[in-house]
Protein backbone atom coordinates (compact mmCIF):
# COMPACT_ATOMS: atom_id res chain seq x y z
CA UNK A 1 0.00 0.00 0.00
CA UNK A 2 1.37 3.50 -0.95
CA UNK A 3 1.68 5.71 1.85
CA UNK A 4 -1.27 8.16 1.25
CA UNK A 5 -2.10 9.15 4.66
CA UNK A 6 1.97 10.12 5.04
CA UNK A 7 2.10 13.38 7.23
CA UNK A 8 -1.55 13.51 8.10
CA UNK A 9 -3.41 12.79 11.72
CA UNK A 10 -5.99 10.19 12.09
CA UNK A 11 -8.53 10.20 15.43
CA UNK A 12 -10.68 6.47 15.72
CA UNK A 13 -12.81 6.24 18.42
CA UNK A 14 -13.69 2.95 19.45
CA UNK A 15 -10.21 1.56 18.03
CA UNK A 16 -9.46 -1.04 20.78
CA UNK A 17 -11.18 -3.76 18.35
CA UNK A 18 -12.88 -4.41 15.51
CA UNK A 19 -14.47 -1.93 13.05
CA UNK A 20 -12.17 0.55 14.87
CA UNK A 21 -8.71 -1.23 15.23
CA UNK A 22 -9.47 -2.21 11.54
CA UNK A 23 -9.94 1.17 10.32
CA UNK A 24 -6.47 2.43 12.37
CA UNK A 25 -4.51 -0.66 11.18
CA UNK A 26 -5.43 0.65 7.55
CA UNK A 27 -4.61 4.36 8.35
CA UNK A 28 -1.56 3.37 9.48
CA UNK A 29 -0.70 1.15 6.55
CA UNK A 30 -1.24 4.42 4.64
CA UNK A 31 1.67 6.28 6.70
CA UNK A 32 -1.10 8.56 9.44
CA UNK A 33 -0.09 9.07 12.68
CA UNK A 34 -3.40 7.66 14.38
CA UNK A 35 -4.58 8.05 17.71
CA UNK A 36 -6.90 5.37 18.83
CA UNK A 37 -9.27 6.42 21.42
CA UNK A 38 -10.58 3.89 23.35
CA UNK A 39 -12.05 3.58 27.02
CA UNK A 40 -10.25 -0.37 27.43
CA UNK A 41 -6.46 0.97 28.58
CA UNK A 42 -5.32 -2.96 28.68
CA UNK A 43 -6.21 -3.22 24.95
CA UNK A 44 -4.41 0.49 23.33
CA UNK A 45 -1.60 -0.37 25.95
CA UNK A 46 -0.87 -4.43 24.26
CA UNK A 47 -1.34 -2.40 20.74
CA UNK A 48 0.63 0.35 21.54
CA UNK A 49 3.73 -2.37 21.72
CA UNK A 50 2.66 -4.28 18.75
CA UNK A 51 1.52 -0.99 16.26
CA UNK A 52 4.57 1.17 17.10
CA UNK A 53 5.28 4.22 17.80
CA UNK A 54 2.53 6.02 14.85
CA UNK A 55 -0.19 4.82 17.47
CA UNK A 56 -0.96 6.95 20.08
CA UNK A 57 -3.34 5.56 22.30
CA UNK A 58 -5.69 7.79 24.13
CA UNK A 59 -7.34 6.61 26.77
CA UNK A 60 -11.38 7.83 26.86
CA UNK A 61 -14.43 7.06 27.95
CA UNK A 62 -16.65 9.48 25.51
CA UNK A 63 -19.95 8.35 27.74
CA UNK A 64 -18.58 11.03 30.55
CA UNK A 65 -19.56 14.36 29.15
CA UNK A 66 -16.33 16.17 30.23
CA UNK A 67 -14.48 13.33 28.84
CA UNK A 68 -16.12 13.67 25.44
CA UNK A 69 -15.47 17.42 25.50
CA UNK A 70 -11.97 17.02 26.40
CA UNK A 71 -11.08 14.41 23.47
CA UNK A 72 -9.92 17.00 20.48
CA UNK A 73 -8.34 19.36 23.01
CA UNK A 74 -6.11 16.33 23.96
CA UNK A 75 -5.61 15.05 20.98
CA UNK A 76 -4.58 18.57 19.60
CA UNK A 77 -2.01 18.79 22.53
CA UNK A 78 -0.65 15.37 21.39
CA UNK A 79 -0.31 16.19 17.91
CA UNK A 80 -0.72 19.58 16.91
CA UNK A 81 -3.29 18.75 14.61
CA UNK A 82 -5.98 16.54 13.10
CA UNK A 83 -6.78 15.69 10.39
CA UNK A 84 -9.12 12.95 9.74
CA UNK A 85 -11.83 11.97 12.50
CA UNK A 86 -13.32 8.59 12.08
CA UNK A 87 -15.93 8.31 14.91
CA UNK A 88 -16.10 4.52 15.38
CA UNK A 89 -16.74 4.23 18.59
CA UNK A 90 -20.41 2.61 19.43
CA UNK A 91 -22.82 0.06 21.14
CA UNK A 92 -25.82 -2.03 20.30
CA UNK A 93 -28.30 -2.83 22.67
CA UNK A 94 -29.91 -6.54 20.66
CA UNK A 95 -32.71 -8.69 21.29
CA UNK A 96 -36.41 -7.59 21.58
CA UNK A 97 -36.91 -3.75 22.53
CA UNK A 98 -39.10 -5.15 25.26
CA UNK A 99 -36.47 -6.70 26.78
CA UNK A 100 -34.29 -3.72 26.49
CA UNK A 101 -33.11 -2.22 29.67
CA UNK A 102 -33.74 1.72 29.27
CA UNK A 103 -30.80 2.70 30.73
CA UNK A 104 -28.65 0.73 28.05
CA UNK A 105 -31.18 2.25 25.19
CA UNK A 106 -30.05 5.47 26.88
CA UNK A 107 -26.21 4.42 26.35
CA UNK A 108 -26.65 3.05 22.97
CA UNK A 109 -28.27 6.68 21.68
CA UNK A 110 -25.89 8.92 23.05
CA UNK A 111 -22.48 6.86 22.38
CA UNK A 112 -24.22 6.46 18.74
CA UNK A 113 -25.16 9.39 18.11
CA UNK A 114 -24.61 12.35 20.32
CA UNK A 115 -21.34 11.61 20.95
CA UNK A 116 -20.29 11.34 17.50
CA UNK A 117 -22.30 15.14 16.90
CA UNK A 118 -20.20 16.32 19.72
CA UNK A 119 -17.02 14.88 18.09
CA UNK A 120 -17.85 16.27 14.66
CA UNK A 121 -18.89 19.79 16.46
CA UNK A 122 -15.64 19.94 18.43
CA UNK A 123 -12.98 18.91 15.58
CA UNK A 124 -14.52 21.19 12.55
CA UNK A 125 -13.37 24.44 13.35
CA UNK A 126 -9.61 23.22 13.18
CA UNK A 127 -10.11 20.71 10.73
CA UNK A 128 -11.69 24.02 8.27
CA UNK A 129 -9.22 25.90 9.83
CA UNK A 130 -6.58 24.00 8.19
CA UNK A 131 -8.69 23.23 5.11
CA UNK A 132 -8.03 19.52 5.64
CA UNK A 133 -11.68 18.07 6.07
CA UNK A 134 -12.01 14.33 4.50
CA UNK A 135 -14.92 13.10 3.05
CA UNK A 136 -15.82 9.15 2.85
CA UNK A 137 -14.64 10.21 -0.87
CA UNK A 138 -11.41 11.37 0.15
CA UNK A 139 -10.50 8.33 1.67
CA UNK A 140 -12.46 5.92 0.00
CA UNK A 141 -9.45 5.06 -2.24
CA UNK A 142 -7.84 3.12 0.94
CA UNK A 143 -10.72 0.43 0.48
CA UNK A 144 -9.55 -0.45 -2.52
CA UNK A 145 -5.89 -0.80 -1.82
Amino acid sequence: MARELEGKVAVVTGAASGIGLASAEAMLAAGARVVMADRDEAALNALRDRLGAAMIPLVVDLLDPKACAALMPRVLEKTGQIDILHANAGIYVGGDLIDADAGAIDRMLNLNINVVMKNVHDVLPHMIGRRTVWTKQSIAHLDDA
